[in-house]
């Protein structure tokens, strides 16, 4: 299997330095010469490197997280369904994080937002702790002759195990909510630490709904190709960003999520709705292959876009609620 990198997305391209009589030293000999304060910002404002796209891009992430605030029942506290602005906001975060200039940051959490569902396709049943499925891709590893380091968790992801455990940092915060509320205590710090928990679960949750975080095809079809898929990269940041930032937006899709339903088994579901969204790579690769992305694209990709970002929002909102109701327990 050929090997990857696994950058969900565009990388930083930062502009190269300019040799003696480039257009950019004119550029700053401008700048220096200018007195007012407007000109040098705008200055600064062309110079610097365009922030890196990914997940669903900063708009899709944005409207997820909107739609799926919106549709809290009222039997959630109040401050989360007034928190709507915050969620939204807080929707992008976790791409906020992945600067190179914070390697430690950037490579702690890469793996968080995808997972190659056809490397673990021999494993019956996923573990439920992220360190039993460490040990299981280990041992894969050292029984594999032809490219072992396929099965190293960051080669892999983790998708549904960061979803989780922020699923339980929701959980446990509404407990405290409770239990404080029960004493008469303030709660102003547990309803903030609720609110960035529920935003930053919706960034992964919308990623998973993303066919391209799903796959080892994330950024151009692997190995064999009799439909004559695109190998090159950038089919993901075409999709998923310049796409619905050119197309979408969060009222094309809001009608297609309904109010939230608790979840019996989060990690269960969580892994279908994973493997639902797996299905669908391949139709990614046939509407590029058609030019569905381009411009306005065509209506079949609206209908599919607006369908998956519902799905990440419906997926979201039920978390959020069954958070809410199971920390009643």
């Amino acid at each position: 299997m050929a090997e990857h990198n696994h950058a969900r997305g565009e990388p930083l391209r930062r502009r190269p330095r300019g040799r003696k009589g480039s257009p950019w030293q004119a550029l700053v000999a401008i700048a220096r010469k200018v007195q007012d304060v407007a000109t040098p910002l705008l200055l600064l404002a062309l110079v610097l490197p365009r922030p890196a796209a990914w997940g669903w891009g900063s708009d899709g992430h944005v409207s997820v997280n909107r739609v799926a605030a919106e549709k809290l029942p009222p039997d959630v506290p109040l401050f989360l369904r007034g928190a709507v602005a915050e969620l939204a906001y807080l929707g992008p975060e976790p791409d906020r994080w992945r600067d190179n200039s914070d390697a430690a940051l950037k490579s702690s959490q890469e793996p968080d937002h995808y997972i190659d569902l056809e490397r673990i396709a021999w494993l019956e049943r996923l573990p439920e702790g992220r360190y039993e499925f460490y040990q299981r891709l280990y041992e894969k590893r050292a029984q594999t002759k032809d490219n072992p380091d396929d099965y190293l968790p960051e080669r892999v992801g983790v998708q549904p195990y960061a979803v989780m455990e922020i699923f339980g940092r929701l959980k446990a915060s509404f407990r405290e909510y409770r239990q404080r509320r029960a004493r008469q205590q303030p709660t102003d710090f547990v309803e903030h630490k609720i609110v960035f928990y529920a935003g930053w679960l919706g960034h992964y949750v919308a990623d998973g709904s993303q066919p391209l975080h799903t796959t080892i095809h994330y950024n151009g079809w692997v190995g064999r190709n009799p439909k004559g898929y695109t190998t090159q990269g950038g089919i993901h940041a075409d999709f998923e960003t310049a796409y619905v930032s050119r197309n979408i937006a969060a009222s094309d899709f809001a009608n297609l999520v309904h109010a939230p339903q608790r979840i019996d088994d989060p990690f269960a579901r969580y892994l279908e709705y994973l493997r639902a969204s797996n299905a669908m790579v391949e139709k990614v690769y046939e509407f590029e292959k058609a030019g569905a992305f381009r411009g306005a694209g065509s209506r079949e990709a609206f209908d599919f876009t607006t369908r998956r970002l519902a799905a990440g929002s419906q997926m979201l909102v039920d978390l959020w609620y069954t958070a809410w109701l199971d920390s009643a327990g």
